[in-house]
C-alpha cells in the first residue's frame, strides 16, 4: 500500500496486421486516475484461461512463432493464412489488451463512498485487460475477496467459478436433473465435480486417460469415463442410465463426442422405455458446446430419435439471461467457498514477460488438462 504508483507501467497487448501477422509485446501505458466511482488495482495474479487465448493468439499459427526484443520487453510474432486473416477482419491493425479476469489490491479510489471503501482491500475483477499492472474498474465490479484471501487465490474466481455454476444453473432452468461434463479433469471440471458433489447434483464426468479417471476418482467423483478406453460408449451409457442425465457440456467442440453423448443418452432412456417409437425418446436430450479444444468439425450422426439439440453456451449471455440477482448469487458463493469447492491450482506462475516466451507458449498455448498458468504481473 506504501508503494508509490508510477505515471506509467507495463500491459500485454496483441495485435494482428492487416499484413497477415500476429504480433505479441508489452507496451508502456499510463496508469489511470480513477474517476469517482472507480478504484484503481495493483494487479496482482491473472490466470491464462482457454478463453483468453483467442483473443491472444487469434488465428495464428503459433508452431511457426517467433521471438524477438530483449528478455525484459520481448516480441512475438506468428504468421496467419489468408483464409485465418480473413476471420480477423474486425481486429486488424488494433492492438488490443489481454486477460479477462484477476485479482490485486486497490491502492487508490475515486471520491464516491462505494470506491473509498475499498481502498487497502484485495479485489477480483473480470474486466478485460488484467495482463497489466495496473487496471482501473468501476467499483460495483469488484468482488471483495474475503478477510486474510491472497490475490493468488481469488485470481480464478469469474470465469471458471461462474461456468461451472451456470452449468448446474442452466440444468435445473432447463428442467434437467443431473449433467455430463467433458474435460472433465481440468481445474473447470474439478470444481464443477465438488459443486455436484456438495448439492447432490448427479455427474457424468469424461475425460481423456487412466490418469484423469484416478484424479477425479481420489476427488470423490462417482461417474467417470475414459474416452480413450475400449468399451466408453457401454461405460457412457451406464453412467446415463444411473444419473438420469439429459443435458452437456463440451468443452472439446470438435470431432465425434457431442454426438455420442446423445446417442449414448437415447441408448439410456430407452433401456426403461415401455414402448417403441420410430421417432425415437421423447425425452429432449442437450449438448451444449462451451470450448473448442478439438479444432476439427463438429460430427453428428443421428441415431438418438427426433428430441435433441445441439448449441453453443457462453458464461456472459448466460449471466445476462438469468439476472443481476442471480449472477450476484453466484458471485456470493464463490467468495464464500473460494478456498475449497472454487479453489484453482497452476503448474507455474509467470511473470508478463515470461508469459511471452515461446517455451511458456508452447505449453500453456495447448490447453491440455493440468498445465494451467498464472500471470504475477508485479513480478520482475
Amino acid at each position: 500500500m506504501n508503494d508509490p504508483i508510477p505515471a506509467t507501467a507495463l500491459q500485454l497487448r496483441s495485435l494482428i496486421r492487416s499484413s497477415g501477422e500476429l504480433e505479441l509485446s508489452l507496451v508502456e501505458v499510463p496508469v489511470p486516475v480513477p474517476a469517482d466511482d472507480e478504484v484503481l488495482i495493483r494487479v496482482e495474479a491473472a490466470p491464462i484461461n482457454p478463453s483468453d487465448q483467442g483473443l491472444l493468439f487469434g488465428a495464428a499459427d503459433m508452431s511457426r512463432a517467433v521471438q524477438s526484443g530483449t528478455a525484459q520487453r520481448p516480441v512475438v510474432s506468428a504468421p496467419l493464412s489468408a483464409a485465418a486473416l480473413g476471420a480477423m477482419a474486425g481486429r486488424l491493425d488494433e492492438s488490443m489488451p489481454v486477460g479477462n479476469e484477476g485479482a490485486g489490491t486497490v491502492v487508490r479510489a475515486g471520491a464516491a463512498p462505494q470506491a473509498q471503501a475499498l481502498l487497502g482491500r484485495v479485489v477480483a475483477v473480470i474486466g478485460g485487460a488484467m495482463y497489466a499492472q495496473y487496471r482501473c474498474v468501476k467499483a460495483a465490479d469488484c468482488l471483495v475477496l474475503p478477510q486474510g484471501a491472497s490475490a493468488v487465490e481469488g485470481a480464478s474466481c469469474f470465469v471458471n467459478p461462474l461456468t461451472a455454476l451456470g452449468m448446474v444453473e442452466t440444468m435445473r432452468l432447463e428442467g434437467h436433473s443431473a449433467l455430463v461434463h467433458t474435460a472433465a479433469a481440468s481445474n473447470l471440471g474439478q470444481m464443477l465435480n465438488r459443486i455436484c458433489l456438495k448439492d447432490g447434483v448427479g455427474l457424468v464426468n469424461v475425460v481423456r486417460s487412466p490418469q484423469q479417471v484416478e484424479l477425479l476418482r481420489s476427488q470423490g467423483a462417482v461417474h467417470v469415463c475414459d474416452s480413450s478406453a475400449p468399451g466408453f460408449r457401454e461405460a457412457l451409457t451406464d453412467a446415463l442410465a444411473a444419473t438420469g442425465a439429459t443435458i452437456g457440456f463440451d468443452a472439446t467442440g470438435g470431432g465425434n463426442l457431442a454426438g455420442q453423448i446423445l446417442a449414448c443418452m437415447e441408448a439410456a432412456i430407452g433401456r426403461s422405455a415401455r414402448e417403441y417409437s420410430r421417432y425415437g425418446s421423447s425425452v429432449h436430450k442437450q449438448v451444449y458446446l462451451y470450448g473448442a479444444l478439438d479444432r476439427s468439425p463438429t460430427v453428428i450422426e443421428r441415431s438418438f430419435g427426433m428430441a435433441w439439440g445441439v448449441g453453443g453456451w457462453l458464461l456472459f449471455p448466460f449471466l445476462k439471461r438469468v439476472g443481476p440477482q442471480v449472477a450476484q448469487r453466484l458471485r456470493e458463493r464463490v467468495a464464500a467457498e473460494l478456498a475449497t469447492t472454487f479453489a484453482s491450482r497452476y503448474t507455474r506462475e509467470v511473470s508478463l514477460a515470461a508469459a511471452l516466451s515461446l517455451e511458456a507458449i508452447a505449453v500453456y498455448g495447448r490447453r491440455a488438462t493440468g498445465e494451467k498458468y498464472l500471470i504475477r504481473p508485479q513480478q520482475c
